[in-house]
């Protein structure tokens, strides 16, 4: 009789192990499952790290990336560094029209410099403001277009039928500047704003002061536009407009 229950005890007790046993496994099976995968892995990274890392990366193709919104970091002088990975941009001014014209015009000719062609434009602007006051059309001729040249010589003929006569002084040029620059076709136009200080006194034919003041230096501002053919041999640049500052 004492036999009998100790059988079926040992049967109970026998059962109850089988069920923690399948119990434990059925726990401990999964988590066992991702150690040995991540033991794996990690051997594969000791012996093939590429291979590593293309699992890892496979593993994380359902990752949905963020973006970067970490600060760069600084270089010694207080530069930032672009992110790694991307290269690091410059944005480039954009240039004006000014730029782009004088631009366009060195492209058709070389040799074109902004400093030289003001150099060249102060001169003229000298003597044809010598020229023009004193009548002298010969000297204005190759100065001119031909429509500034007719301007310019009905001036001088109208004045000289009234027996004026206009004396200036061209004190100095104060400042010479490039407005606008451009390439139409074959001809360049470049419109310089010049300021300068003039002494101007016209005089009747008796001698008599009918305009202006010979003691006073006046600051005068033309804007003139010169032009030339880029494809001409001929270097020199021509008045073809003139007009006072709005």
């Amino acid at each position: 009789m004492g036999g009998g229950f100790q059988f079926l005890d040992i049967l109970f007790f026998g059962a109850i192990a089988v069920f923690l046993v399948f119990r434990l496994r059925s726990v401990l099976g999964k988590r066992i499952g991702h150690e040995q995968k991540d033991a794996r892995r990690y051997a594969d990274y000791r012996l093939n790290p590429d291979k590593a890392a293309n699992d890892s990366k496979r593993d994380d193709d359902k990752v949905v990336a963020l973006p970067d919104r970490s600060t760069p970091e600084r270089t010694a002088n207080g530069d930032r560094n672009a992110p790694a990975g991307e290269p690091e941009t410059i944005e480039a001014t954009p240039a004006g029209p000014l730029d782009a014209g004088l631009a366009q015009i060195r492209t058709a000719d070389p040799e074109f410099s902004k400093e030289s062609f003001l150099g060249g434009a102060k001169a003229a602007f000298e003597m044809i403001v010598q020229a023009y006051a004193a009548g002298d059309v010969g000297a204005l001729r190759p100065l001119l277009s031909n429509e500034v040249f007719d301007r310019f010589k009905g001036a001088i003929d109208q004045r000289k039928k009234a027996g004026e006569t206009l004396a200036t002084t061209l004190v100095g040029i104060k400042s010479a500047e490039i407005l606008e620059a451009g390439l139409q076709d074959r001809i360049a136009t470049v419109t310089v704003k010049f300021v300068s200080e003039q002494v101007n006194v016209t005089t009747n034919a008796a001698g008599k002061v009918v305009d202006g003041d010979g003691s006073q230096v006046t600051t005068v501002t033309d804007i003139w536009s010169f032009a030339r053919n880029t494809r001409a041999r001929d270097p020199n640049w021509s008045l073809v407009a003139t007009r006072s500052p709005n």
